[in-house]
């Protein structure tokens, strides 16, 4: 039995990966340090490596944490929606949701630099690489739902091409300083599906 098999260690476990995952959300992958983790989760420093082999495996858990969470609250808003009339613009902040989290409902670049950096960086981070397969495979599954759900038909290739639409105008905006690229991703997709 490991010290993380106990109640009191999942807990504690479960702790430094929620700290773990608002400081990346917070501050990318530079903010996921032994010692901010364990003052976020008010745990002793000495936990994060006593519960995790490394800061990359701190990291992995972080990022894999977060990521199901996100997937999960797609999940609970794509069930609210079966149950409203059919609304493109609904879908629209759904898929936007699922592209460029919730905090860029808000407005403002920061929430959405700070998401891009993370999906940017990863491939720096050779070790998530599985992890990021897995968790990108899982995400088009449920924006090909969506669009299903929604009525609307999109092969796998028409998806990629509506991904790599959002992604490129998120990138070009964040460029131009744009103050607001969820709204210039809407306005794309607006194009594309409206």
């Amino acid at each position: 039995m490991t010290a993380a098999s106990t109640p009191k260690g999942e807990r504690r476990r479960q702790a430094l990966v929620v700290a773990a995952a608002e400081l990346l959300v917070e501050g990318g992958f530079e903010a996921v340090r032994h010692r901010a983790v364990a003052e976020r989760a008010g745990l002793p420093l000495a936990s994060t490596t006593y519960y995790f082999s490394s800061l990359d495996d701190l990291i992995g858990a972080a990022v894999e944490h977060e990521s199901r969470q996100e997937l999960a609250a797609g999940r609970a808003r794509l069930e609210e929606l079966a149950d409203q009339p059919r609304s493109t613009d609904a879908v629209i902040e759904l898929l936007l949701d699922m592209l460029l989290g919730r905090d860029s409902r808000d407005g403002g670049a920061e929430a959405v630099l700070l998401r891009y950096e993370r999906l940017v960086g990863s491939p720096r981070r050779p070790y998530l690489a599985p992890l990021m397969r897995e968790l990108g495979a899982e995400l088009h599954e449920l924006l090909a739902e969506i669009f299903a759900r929604s009525g609307v038909e999109v092969g796998r290739e028409r998806l990629l091409e509506l991904i790599a639409l959002v992604d490129g105008t998120v990138v070009n905006a964040l460029i131009e300083s744009n103050p607001d690229p969820r709204g210039a991703a809407r306005r794309m997709l607006r194009s594309q599906l409206g």
